[in-house]
């Protein structure tokens, strides 16, 4: 009996051996990789970006439709819950939606809401205004040691209303030597200037919005800043913030300068050279802010297939399902449906996993697929699941994003969003040969579109992080001439209620890229050594 019983231990041994060397060959990978195909992309972002998603806001029914699409989905290829016997991860929410009737009034004139101006507040509370604040510009804001620059040395803020310019002194001088030069840092970005504002004592704090520097119009403003705000609830209500911040547009920052005795060009100039302020004459500006608060309940959604050897390490792709919801008080379209912004990604994300759910053998490494909410919001899903992650970050090997996938047609190269950055960029570069294309650099780096997605929060955890997708160089002419037409498009539909399925689309480019984004994710999968940040990024593994 005890021989047969060794025997017995014996056979399992040597066929969970032959398990665990099993691996797939090149012609799995290559079917797999082929599986990746537009029809089935198509369908899926036609689902997601349809009205009956009603724009996939946070804590609406267009969640609840979202997420039961995903679960369907992924059960279908045989994903597993990610988070224990669950599928989601709760994020608790506040929304703050304030009160279109407001005007801020800044030297005798009422400017407002919308058309000049869109002021709110992240303060967890019904009222909050400034009265007869004190304007002082300082500059771009920042107070960066690293770079030797203090916009508010020497200065006293409290109880006053500071004025700044969006993006950072790199931008103005395209210098290399100042930050990053064109590059944007994430001092450049609205969410640090509002940070920054709240921790000098600032009562208010207002950003002049300019289209270049900032990467988008107005229309952006004045479509994404307005209605539901949703945020964390701190212990504090967030009281630690200004009272109230928002933007100007700037022929209205030019006015205000101009009332103070100021020109605002110079200004502006003189914020680029050095850390700088002023303060603007007798201007104040008041305004009061009414606002609805609710708090709610949004979920990310995790899926993993287990790896075959360490099932432990993960890979992470992540894309964010919300877009911006309903709008009932717009005439006409009332739905942003956002389509390319971001049912493309969720769609990709799928269309990657179902790629992995057809090989013959599982990756030695977990893979996994992190759907996260209110991205739209400031970061806010990908925010939560960095301070309460499902997966330790020294389990988490790589991510790997997918925001706004490439609508263009193919491309003979690929973009990479902070280019330089880790060690991604070398197996993507490998994978992206195969493909007859080349790495370029970051098409918009003024934009700081590093610090515009998901992968910064698995950035900041230390997880080498990559975010990549599209060119600049058509495959030939007629594609050319395509991406010029759909360009104009794309760009004027952005966080717009016209960024819809478009049955003209060319998705060629986006099948290109999710079948590279499978092929990294692989190679990291069964690599023995992680992947890295450059010494010259400012992210390092923890």
């Amino acid at each position: 009996m005890k021989l047969k019983m060794t025997l017995s231990a014996l056979a399992v041994a040597v066929l969970a051996g032959c398990a665990s060397t099993t691996s797939n060959t090149n012609a799995d990978v290559q079917a797999a990789y082929d599986s990746i195909n537009a029809q089935q992309l198509a369908q899926h972002i036609k689902t997601l970006a349809s009205d009956e998603f009603g724009g996939r806001a946070p804590s609406s029914k267009g969640e609840e439709l979202t997420l039961a699409y995903l679960s369907e989905q992924f059960k279908a290829l045989g994903y597993q819950p990610g988070n224990g016997d669950s599928f989601f991860q709760e994020v608790p929410l506040v929304s703050i939606e304030a009160d279109a009737n407001m005007t801020l009034d800044i030297g005798g004139k009422a400017y407002q809401y919308k058309k000049d101006m869109v002021m709110g507040t992240s303060r967890i509370s019904p009222l909050e205004s400034i009265q007869d604040s004190e304007l002082v510009f300082v500059g771009y804001g920042v107070n960066a040691p690293e770079y030797n620059w203090n916009d508010y040395e020497g200065l006293d803020v409290k109880g006053k209303t500071v004025v700044m310019l969006v993006n950072d002194p790199g931008f103005a001088t395209k210098d290399p030597s100042m930050f990053t030069g064109e590059a944007m840092t994430y001092y450049g970005r609205w969410t640090y200037k509002f940070e920054e504002a709240s921790r000098q004592g600032a009562a208010g704090a207002i950003i002049v919005h300019e289209t270049a520097p900032a990467s988008y119009p107005w229309s952006v403003v004045e479509n994404s800043w307005s209605g539901e705000q949703f945020g964390f609830q701190k212990a504090n209500n967030n009281m630690d913030r200004v009272a109230v911040e928002g933007w100007v547009t700037v022929d209205v920052a030019k006015e205000l300068f101009s009332k103070a005795g100021l020109d605002f060009e110079t200004a502006k100039a003189s914020a680029a050279k050095g850390a700088y302020h002023v303060d603007m004459g007798d201007l104040t500006a008041s305004v009061t802010v009414k606002s609805k608060i609710k708090t709610s309940t949004s979920y990310n959604f995790i899926a993993t297939l287990p790896g075959s050897k360490t099932p432990d390490e993960h890979v992470i792709y992540s894309a964010h399902w919300d877009h911006l919801g309903t709008d009932k008080n717009r005439k006409g379209d009332q739905i942003y449906n956002g389509a390319h912004d971001n049912a493309t990604g969720t769609g990709g994300m799928i269309e990657v996993a179902e790629a992995f759910a057809k090989l013959p053998t599982r990756p030695d490494r977990s893979i996994t697929f992190l759907a996260v909410t209110a991205e739209e919001q400031g970061l806010l899903g990908s925010k939560f699941y960095a301070a309460n992650p499902v997966i330790p970050a020294d389990k988490t090997v790589a991510n790997i994003n997918m925001d706004s996938l490439n609508l263009l047609g193919k491309v003979k190269d690929i973009s990479v969003v902070g280019i330089g950055k880790s060690s991604l960029d070398t197996t993507l570069a490998d994978a992206a040969k195969q493909q007859g294309r080349v790495v370029s650099g970051d098409p918009k780096p003024a934009s700081g579109g590093y610090y515009r997605s998901d992968h910064f929060a698995f950035a900041n955890m230390g997880v080498p992080a990559m975010y990549a997708g599209g060119g600049t160089e058509a495959l030939d002419e007629q594609t050319a001439d395509y991406r010029k037409r759909m360009s104009l498009v794309l760009r004027g539909c952005y966080h717009q209620p016209c960024d819809r399925y478009r049955d003209e689309w060319d998705l060629s480019g986006a099948v290109q890229d999710l079948q590279l984004f499978y092929k990294v994710g692989y190679e990291v999968s069964q690599q023995p050594q992680w992947p890295t940040w450059n010494a010259s990024s400012e992210f390092q593994r923890k």
